[in-house]
């Protein structure tokens, strides 16, 4: 099973139709604070303060004169919120997470919808079906068709995607060398080390955060003296958001036409284990690091090898690999400007 996303090319009453299940998702979030009641007067389980929800979410709330559109909106959006609300309690026992917060259209907007029936056909072609919300154009074609039940919808700066999963496995890729290693630096984004005793190949990032950062300055600074909830604020922030959305895409991007590559071609990659958080701390190296997505790389190197098999090694950040002779292994201390 694996995950495909597109791009939707909405016009403007579908992208108004996005954002309003957007708005319904985050009034069950806003249950919240009914919960948050509940829990104090009588101590109820999770599962049933989130059934109470659902019975209001589903009644009294949209016969409320202000919330009539309510019913012309998808009931799956809600239903899958209520799901995620439940998965959030959950980890919040768990103490894997801390208590749910109240969603926030400046924290993105998405929600979810799914065929309750059987499974959804997709067609190959510019057109996609989403259930309980209608077919839709895409902007790239799909190659061939798939079938799924389940549909996230999320905005990026000003760009809507949909994303599902699918059951299929990918054909078997045949690798042709047996391992290379990688080094990843702050000048050179990676150095590519093949064992067999080739010349190095240097790859250098875009670095888009550090090419955008003047004229993020600027709207951020205009957002700070306009007046809060006005519409020419929440129009900066939107010119922010698509700023954001746009150097994210530069830099997958780059790491997507990286990795995929590497995991085609080599049946054994190493790179180093860094303590990105550590690095991090260090506010001379930190926007550089952020900027060029070293987490980033390692997660999609991990999760495509097992989709292509190839094999990951993990280096120690103590080994000394820059300082090591590739073909006699003898180590000697280089000066700092190398």
């Amino acid at each position: 099973m694996f995950a495909i996303k597109g791009a939707l090319k909405l016009n403007n009453r579908e992208a108004t139709l996005m954002a309003k299940h957007t708005g319904f998702r985050r009034l069950v979030f806003s249950g919240l604070s009914l919960r948050t009641q509940m829990y104090g007067r009588v101590k109820l389980s999770d599962s049933k303060v989130i059934n109470q929800l659902q019975k209001i979410l589903t009644n009294p709330v949209k016969k409320q004169p202000g919330l009539a559109g309510m019913n012309q909106l998808s009931s799956r959006v809600y239903q899958n919120a209520l799901i995620d609300l439940k998965d959030a309690f959950n980890r919040y026992r768990s103490s894997m997470w801390g208590y749910p917060t109240f969603a926030s259209r400046r924290d993105g907007q998405s929600f979810t919808v799914d065929s309750s029936s059987p499974k959804v056909g997709l067609n190959a072609g510019n057109t996609i079906k989403i259930p309980t919300l209608g077919t839709f154009q895409g902007h790239e074609p799909q190659k061939c068709g798939f079938v799924s039940q389940t549909f996230t919808i999320s905005k990026e700066g000003s760009r809507w995607f949909v994303s599902f999963c699918v059951e299929a496995e990918r054909l078997p890729v045949q690798q042709l060398q047996e391992s290379v290693g990688r080094d990843l630096g702050i000048r050179a984004f990676a150095t590519l080390s093949e064992a067999e005793g080739s010349n190095n190949q240097v790859f250098d990032a875009p670095k888009p955060l550090k090419q955008a950062k003047t004229k993020l300055a600027i709207l951020q600074r205009q957002a700070s003296k306009q007046v809060k909830g006005s519409k020419n604020k929440r129009k900066t922030y939107n010119k922010i958001s698509r700023i954001h959305s746009r150097i994210s895409g530069i830099r997958k991007e780059f790491l997507q036409k990286l990795t995929i590559p590497t995991v085609k071609t080599f049946k054994l990659i190493k790179i180093g284990d860094f303590n990105v958080k550590g690095m991090m701390a260090n506010h001379k190296l930190s926007l550089a690091i952020s900027d060029l997505g070293f987490y980033e790389f390692r997660r999609q190197l991990e999760y495509k090898c097992k989709m292509y098999g190839a094999n990951l090694v993990l280096v120690d950040q103590w080994f000394p690999s820059s300082k090591t002779c590739s073909n006699c292994g003898s180590k000697q201390d280089m000066p700092p400007s190398h």
